[in-house]
């Protein structure tokens, strides 16, 4: 009971300070566009979705991380990570990110690197009292960061991402450093910092109805970019905010006009979201498709338990 109590607790004290508008993908205006979803939608998907991949796989050690990050990643070693702040819950991960469209370009250079930090992991309260109750993990992101900056430099630009608390952490890094991009999935919105500082370099990407949405408030200007997708409309509120799910989904839906997403789709066996219409085993039928008759989203029936 003790440990639930701190759980809800926790999940409150992420909530406040932001508004996160909700603006999902239209249905009936872009039945006719690929896989159902609206050009704005497609757009914002091809530029998260690796960003998406970076946030998952900070979860190092996890079992549903991927195992082919896609033509645009490779992952680098990172810093070693002291004993004391690893047991604070820390923890993040270093990508190069390279153009659109140049896997097979010798010799390519990175276009920006990312800082991927993990999110919390609810196995115990490591996490929630370190990275909300307390400071400690705000502090070692900012010290993380510097210390990588300086050791790679600021040519390419650096850019942080994050899931859950990690999203928390990004959004702390790109108040403190403007000329930092940040990318938050499924985002915390529990930070110290001013929450329009840098607010345009800020876009987060939520699954509706996902747990912490719930203890959001309503009353706060927003500080960032915010798309809401419905990508798993059947799942439970704790299901629908895990990264993997997320990435998936903005993974195919990118693939509709990205032949980079479309790699990673099919070399990771990526199903469709269970939201766009089609049978569960459809193959993404890449880019420009458009569908043979409108392609409805399906929505969660009436009758449908959700369940975690």
């Amino acid at each position: 009971m003790l440990r639930l109590a701190a759980l809800a607790l926790g999940l409150l004290l992420l909530s406040g300070c932001v508004t996160y508008p909700d603006i999902s993908q239209s249905r009936s205006p872009c039945r006719n566009q690929p896989g159902g979803w609206c050009a704005f939608v497609r757009e914002a998907a091809v530029e998260a979705w690796p960003y998406a991949v970076a946030a998952t796989n900070a979860y190092t050690g996890d079992d549903d991380l991927y195992g082919d990050d896609g033509p645009l990643l490779d992952q680098l070693e990172r810093l070693p990570i002291e004993e004391a702040d690893a047991s604070k819950g820390f923890g993040y991960e270093i990508f190069a990110q390279y153009a659109p469209g140049t896997a097979n370009e010798p010799g390519r250079q990175p276009i920006a690197r990312i800082m991927a930090f993990r999110g919390t992991d609810f196995d115990g309260f490591t996490d929630i009292f370190y990275g909300t109750l307390r400071s400690d993990q705000i502090a070692l992101a900012l010290k993380y960061f510097e210390a990588e900056r300086e050791r790679w430099g600021s040519d390419p630009q650096w850019v942080v991402t994050g899931h859950s608390l990690g999203g928390a952490l990004a959004t702390e890094v790109s108040i403190k450093y403007p000329a930092v991009r940040a990318y938050m999935f499924n985002t915390s919105p529990f930070y110290g910092g001013d929450a329009m500082t840098n607010d345009v370099q800020r876009h987060v990407f939520n699954e509706r109805g996902e747990v912490l949405r719930r203890f959001a408030r309503f009353d706060v200007d927003p500080a960032a970019e915010v798309f809401t997708v419905n990508c798993g409309p059947q799942n439970g509120s704790f299901t629908k905010h895990k990264v993997r799910p997320l990435a998936d989904c903005l993974a195919w839906i990118a693939a509709y006009d990205s032949d980079d997403a479309l790699a990673l789709v099919q070399a990771n066996g990526l199903q469709k979201p269970m939201v766009e219409c089609g049978p569960a085993d459809k193959v993404h039928p890449g880019r420009e498709s458009r569908p043979a008759e409108p392609c409805v989203h399906q929505a969660r029936r009436d009758g449908d338990k959700q369940s975690d």
